[in-house]
């Protein structure tokens, strides 16, 4: 019987677990690094980012660069976003129940572009990927 692996059809990604609850992600392609740790409540340190505030992370991040390559394509002039996500947890059984989402947006975008990026940032991949349980409050505020 062959132990031999399937050949990677996606993105690979490794992790070796430390003590104190750590973790050492390394991303395949690029080499580049992360750590995580179990969060301040569930027994880590609150030293970085747990397991779970990556998914928060994630939505934050993929809704930006989704506009961004969307204002990119139409060649749209975006600028810089902010934003700030805050993961809110359940109570046992442990899972995320909301994560609120602010962008504030650059000025100077027209009510047209304006609704479009929006629907781009809410339709985001890893926000289609969440399970329709988990809240996803999302405000764009714009300084015009």
């Amino acid at each position: 019987m062959s132990t031999q692996q399937p050949p990677a059809t996606g993105v690979v990604m490794t992790l070796v677990s430390h003590a104190q609850f750590k973790t050492q992600l390394t991303h395949g392609p690029s080499s580049a690094g992360l750590q995580t740790e179990a969060p301040r409540d569930n027994g880590g340190t609150g030293g970085s980012f747990s397991p779970t505030d990556l998914v928060g992370a994630a939505l934050m991040s993929c809704a930006v660069t989704t506009m961004h390559l969307f204002a990119s394509r139409e060649g749209i002039s975006l600028g810089e976003i902010r934003a700030r996500v805050e993961k809110r947890m359940t109570p046992p059984p442990r899972r995320i129940g909301e994560l609120v989402l602010d962008i504030q947006m650059p000025a100077g975008l027209s009510a047209e572009h304006r609704a479009r990026l929006e629907q781009v940032g809410r339709e985001c991949p890893v926000a289609r990927s969440l399970h329709p349980e988990v809240k996803l409050p999302l405000t764009f505020s714009y300084p015009d």
